[in-house]
């Protein structure tokens, strides 16, 4: 088992509302991936939490994760 299986064991979620949640928590494991220091993010934290444009960006990202999570889920078995 990889430590990418025990942070993300599976994309199959029971709701729409829990994908929205694994969404989410994967575009923050995929930012500490890219920037495993943590002082750095705290750091750079500030620069995008009062510029709405790179919050934008944030949301977007994690709209394609939830893209990826509700194919992966047969959106939700329709």
């Amino acid at each position: 088992m990889s430590v990418y299986d025990e942070i993300l064991p599976s994309l199959i979620t029971t709701t729409p509302a829990e994908g929205r949640e694994l969404a989410i928590k994967i575009a923050r494991k995929t930012i500490a991936a890219i920037q495993p220091d943590a002082n750095i993010r705290a750091k750079l934290r500030p620069d995008y939490a009062e510029d709405s444009s790179k919050l934008m960006k944030a949301g977007q990202i994690v709209a394609i994760e939830f893209q990826t999570i509700a194919a992966a889920n047969n959106y939700w078995r329709k």
